[in-house]
């Protein structure tokens, strides 16, 4: 997207010089990594990196009004409601794709939003190997707010630490160790030095929950939450039935609370006005339908790793949702080809990063992820066979 950067970038391109990277990505936690690496990462310069930051203060606008728990009341489904919420969501994700506009100008276009954790610490060690195997200018980087490695790190640390010693924090997920994104979970125990849990290893005793650790108990009192409830609701009877103890009264703190997940999540989107996010309804409140229904997507508001889209909308579609008060219909948007490779260009999607410490008014922009695509979607199933694609990251310009 720097056009002299990119023809830089891939002037020195070496597969030595990507073997090397890839050889150190994996060397940290061997087996860590289940996703394809991109032989690239994204450059961004000032202005584009104003427009997304410009979309996402504008939701953020949204989400810190003070009616914004009441305008999200039916966000939650009634079984997966967690008690004790707090105020806030500790952690934003934002996914933009870099889309053509009418005029063919590049500019973001909000894809999804969520209150829930991503690769937070995975992203410090990728943004270290890569400046030693790729040759990065000086006045771009990864971290957005004026943030550095050591200052990310400590906000992270704050957040999900808290005041609390680092043996009672616990990274909660079902089967951890099986997850694709297992490679954060091990970075993040590297910097925070926090232990990773599964949920069939908790102890519940009264009100208290604990884990087993050379043999002796240890009480977690606060949990910094992976587990998705949609995937839980995917496991065996008896995962299910452990996962019950999450939704009953608990003196634990949560980092994020689980019920953010559905609060700033797909059921957002309707409610975002903004040139950077596509026009989204939901299903129910749609009088009459669009007579282009190809140029919309049609999602379902609760599914896991996005099953259920579906891309080429016809009226069929529209007919047989059974609760169209659980779906929404969003405009798609124009992918630009836009990462120059050596075959074909590919499209690219970027994901930026907000963290929310208790005390904060709002929460701020930290850093950020991104996925490189050839194929009709972002997605590792879309990108068989291919080079070049992947999960990357962008260097903004300072």
């Amino acid at each position: 997207m720097v056009p002299a950067l990119r023809k830089k970038f891939n002037a020195e391109f070496t597969p030595e010089k990507y073997n090397a990277y890839l050889e150190e990505m994996n060397a940290q936690h061997p087996g860590g990594i289940e996703f394809r690496l991109a032989e690239t990462p994204i450059f961004v310069d000032k202005n584009f990196k104003e427009k997304i930051l410009s979309a996402c203060e504008s939701i953020v606008d949204v989400i810190v009004q003070p009616d914004f728990k009441k305008l999200t009341a039916n966000a939650v489904p009634n079984d997966l409601k967690v008690p004790n919420e707090n105020e806030h969501s500790h952690f934003i994700a934002f996914d933009f794709g870099i889309c053509e506009n009418a005029n063919g100008e590049l500019e973001p276009q909000l894809i999804e939003m969520q209150g829930f954790p991503t690769l937070f610490a995975y992203q410090v060690f990728d943004d270290d190997v890569s400046r030693k195997h790729f040759e990065i200018p000086s006045n771009y980087s990864s971290y957005l707010g004026g943030y550095t490695k050591d200052s990310y790190i400590q906000l992270l640390k704050e957040i999900i630490v808290a005041d609390h010693a680092p043996e009672n924090v616990i990274l909660l997920e079902v089967f951890p160790h099986q997850q694709k994104t297992k490679i954060d979970f091990y970075c993040t125990q590297d910097y925070l030095n926090i232990p990773i849990v599964c949920l069939t290893e908790l102890v519940k005793e009264d009100r208290k929950l604990f884990y087993v650790q050379d043999g002796k108990k240890v009480e977690v009192k606060r949990i910094y939450n992976r587990v998705i409830f949609d995937d839980l609701q995917q496991q065996s009877p008896e995962v299910q039935e452990k996962g019950k103890i999450l939704f009953e009264e608990l003196d634990v703190e949560w980092a994020p609370h689980p019920n953010w997940f559905y609060r700033i999540s797909k059921y957002t989107l309707p409610f975002i006005k903004h040139p950077y996010v596509p026009e989204t309804n939901f299903l129910s409140d749609i009088k009459t339908m669009p007579p282009d229904l190809e140029n919309y997507v049609l999602k379902p508001l609760f599914s896991f790793a996005g099953q259920g889209v579906v891309i080429d909308v016809t009226q069929k579609d529209i007919d047989d949702v059974k609760d169209p008060h659980n779906w929404i219909l969003q405009r798609k948007v124009k992918y630009a080809d836009v990462i120059v490779t050596p075959d074909e260009n590919a499209k690219a999607e970027i994901r930026i990063f907000y963290f929310w410490k208790d005390g904060e008014e709002r929460p701020v922009a930290t850093q950020n992820l991104a996925r490189i695509s050839k194929g009709k979607m972002i997605g590792v199933r879309y990108n068989k066979d291919r080079e070049w694609v992947g999960g990357s990251m962008v260097f903004f310009e300072k």
